[in-house]
Order: C-alpha cells, then sequence, then structure tokens
C-alpha cells in the first residue's frame, strides 16, 4: 500500500514539485513520508517544506535505510554522478523511480547493483494539479506488484499509460514537452486578441476554456479528432479561413516537426550519455 512506504525525491526542481504538489494533493501518502533533497540548496529545500510540509535534507545527509521508492529528478547531465554516489547505498528492496528525459533503464541498471528495479517515468508539469500524462515502462528486473505500486503513485498526478521503453522518446516528444506547445500556442492566440481590442485576462481566460473544451470533447465524444474538426468547419465559413491560413503558413507541420525534435532530442542526450560511459570506463580501463 502506498500508505506505508517512505519516498525520496533526489532533485528539487520543477519537475519534482510538481510531482510532490500531485502527490501531496492526493493525499495517498502521508507528508511525513515524503523527502526531497538536493546537493547543497538548503534555501530550497526550505521552500518546498513550507509550501507542502514535507522532508527537506541534504543529499549528503539522506539516511536510505527506511526509504522505498527513489524518485530521481535531478538533470539528466548530473544522473551518472548521481547514481554513483548512492549506489552503496541502495537496498535490493528499494524501487527506483527515473523522470529523467532521455536517461534508459538500461543506463540506470549499469549504475546500481544488479538485479535493483527501475522504472522509466515520464511525466509533464501538469502533474501540479492532478492533470499530468504520464508514461511508465518496466526496467529489466522489475516485479509487476511494483509496476503496480508505482501506476497507483502516478495516477494521483493524472493519467498514466505503460508502454514499451523504445517509444519513451516519442511520448516525451508529445506529452513531455506537449504543454509548452499549447503555452506557446495561447501566448500567440493572446496577444491577437489583445490586437483585437480584448483585455489580456478576458483573452486569456476565452483561450485556456476553448482549448479545455476541445480536450473534453476528444475525452467525452470517442470521435477523432479529424471528425471533430470538420464538424466545427463549415464550407467558406470562419473556422474554414482560419485553417487555410494555418495551412497556408505550415501550421501543422509546425506542430509535426516540434514532436520529431523534441524526440529526437531525447534519443540525442541517451545517446550522449552512453558515449560518455563508454569513453569512461575505456579511460579506467587503460589506468
Amino acid at each position: 500500500m502506498l500508505s506505508d512506504k517512505n519516498i525520496v525525491f533526489i532533485g528539487a526542481g520543477s519537475m519534482a514539485e510538481a510531482m510532490i504538489s500531485g502527490i501531496v494533493t492526493a493525499g495517498k501518502v502521508p507528508l511525513d513520508q515524503i523527502t526531497v533533497s538536493n546537493r547543497s540548496n538548503k534555501d530550497r529545500l526550505q521552500e518546498l517544506e513550507k509550501a507542502y510540509g514535507i522532508n527537506g535534507v541534504i543529499k549528503e545527509n539522506l539516511n536510505f535505510d527506511n526509504i522505498d521508492m527513489i524518485v530521481l529528478a535531478m538533470k539528466p547531465k548530473d544522473a551518472e554522478t548521481a547514481l554513483q554516489s548512492i549506489q552503496d547505498s541502495l537496498q535490493p528492496h528499494q524501487l527506483i523511480l527515473s523522470v529523467l528525459a532521455g536517461i534508459t533503464t538500461s543506463f540506470i541498471e549499469q549504475h546500481v547493483p544488479s538485479g535493483q528495479q527501475v522504472i522509466r517515468v515520464m511525466p509533464n508539469t501538469s502533474s501540479m494539479i492532478g492533470e499530468s500524462a504520464t508514461a511508465i515502462s518496466s526496467g529489466t528486473y522489475t516485479s509487476e506488484q511494483n509496476m503496480l505500486i508505482a501506476n497507483e503513485l502516478l495516477q494521483s498526478i493524472g493519467k498514466v499509460y505503460t508502454i514499451p521503453e523504445e517509444q519513451m522518446d516519442i511520448f516525451t516528444g508529445i506529452a513531455g514537452s506537449g504543454p509548452a506547445y499549447f503555452y506557446y500556442l495561447m501566448e500567440h492566440m493572446e496577444k491577437t486578441g489583445i490586437d483585437g481590442g480584448l483585455t489580456e485576462e478576458t483573452a486569456r481566460q476565452i483561450i485556456a476554456q476553448t482549448i479545455l473544451g476541445a480536450a473534453k470533447m476528444i475525452q467525452e465524444q470517442g470521435e477523432t479528432p479529424t471528425i471533430l474538426r470538420e464538424n466545427v468547419t463549415s464550407p467558406n465559413g470562419t473556422t474554414a479561413a482560419g485553417l487555410a491560413a494555418l495551412e497556408m503558413n505550415g501550421g501543422g507541420l509546425a506542430i509535426s516537426e516540434a514532436i520529431k525534435n523534441a524526440a529526437d532530442r531525447s534519443k540525442e542526450i541517451s545517446t550522449q550519455l552512453e558515449k560518455s560511459m563508454t569513453t569512461k570506463d575505456q579511460t579506467l580501463v587503460i589506468k
């Protein structure tokens, strides 16, 4: 049961906070069983302690003895150093959840004791309000029971989708980075609304409600985006004129390229880390 689990977040950035916020709001894990840590920023830890009522501990002072789940939430470039710093403290029963973009379960498994259970997780920042689209992929040694426990935990921050790890990069491009695409779209819609005479607040609320309504139509109507688009598009009407401008200016292509570029970057991060790891290992052998 989640209520029995002690959870530590290693890394105290925006993604860790988004997840902590969602988990705390859901109330499935007692606050005194949630800990967040970083290398040295005590002010940041105190900020999170005050905001969420959890524990903040500098990483070098972490006691791993009673921890059940370890959430890796540092910057991807710091993953190898962080894993090396905790590998001697890990115990066989402990489950590692990694929210690090581009970091594979196999990479983590090479830096922790053999047989350690690892799950790769890709949430997004909507975790903060319990509306994340989160993907999870099992590592080599992860039990079905721990996949179920991870799923239950992550349901507290939104919807959870179990996918093969090879699909994680494209998921990252769509859902991990996706909120930023919508915010970018909303920025431009808001500016155009203001230019047309709306106040900033009115334009922003109209846009947010429009996007929310469209998303709910997809979730609740059971129709494809294509059919819903066609239903709202009258020949020679205002929507048709707007869609024509989108097509003329490469709107659809831009969306597809954004997703592909983010997915490619996720793969690139993984490749760079693997090359770095191989180079370091070869250097050690030479020495």
